[in-house]
């Protein structure tokens, strides 16, 4: 019963946004009473940490998609075209998953105790194929000794931040925001990291026909 609540929720996030999440929207579209969110939830607060969860869930079996090949860069690359994917998908999940609705409609959290998305068990399931691709990359020899977990952090703000311009329509002006911004930003972040420029061009263009094979085989 509470997937069948946060299904709900999920679509009713789909098509109306945030603000269509209500206790009476989410117990109409699941066919239970109002009273069953609150049992199973407590609140629609707690509702919608679990349809954050769930995305999260969504974005894990995404990265598990993506194979572990002898070059970590281009599976880190086609993990941030894989993100990139699901956010197009599910744009209001996305921002949900990452903090960036609008919740006026949505009741602060007293528990201090509660956890927040980022620390939510569903959130490191899914950072774990980014970060275990992150530990291949350093033991690989390409890149000066970084510790994974910090390279895995600077990817993801890298990859997110990118992701949120991107459905925000900040990149409008480019013919393909993917080869003129994402992908070059990725190289050079790969640089920076110390590997050598034309090995990282080459691993980021292997990463996008990964990432391709993987969307024509789904």
């Amino acid at each position: 019963m509470p997937d069948r609540l946060v299904r709900a929720a999920v679509g009713l996030l789909a098509e109306q946004g945030p603000s269509g999440i209500k206790a009476r929207t989410v117990a109409s579209a699941s066919g239970l009473s109002t009273m069953v969110v609150y049992s199973h939830f407590g609140g629609i607060p707690e509702l919608m940490g679990a349809v954050a969860d769930h995305g999260f869930k969504e974005l894990g079996r995404a990265f598990a998609e993506v194979p572990v090949t002898e070059d970590p860069i281009a599976e880190l690359f086609a993990m941030a075209l894989t993100c990139r994917r699901v956010a197009r998908e599910s744009p209001h999940l996305y921002d949900l998953m990452f903090g960036l609705s609008t919740r006026a409609t949505y009741r602060p959290l007293s528990d201090a105790d509660h956890r927040l998305s980022g620390h939510s068990e569903a959130f490191r399931t899914a950072h774990a194929h980014v970060l275990a691709a992150c530990e291949r990359l350093v033991d690989s020899g390409r890149v000066e000794q970084w510790e994974p977990e910090v390279v895995a952090a600077q990817l993801w703000s890298l990859v997110h931040g990118y992701v949120t311009l991107e459905l925000a329509a900040h990149f409008v002006e480019f013919d393909d925001a993917v080869t003129q911004v994402l992908l070059p930003m990725g190289v050079n972040f790969s640089v920076g990291l110390g590997d050598e420029r034309e090995r990282a061009e080459a691993s980021h263009a292997a990463g996008a026909r990964l990432y391709d094979s993987i969307v024509q085989d789904r």
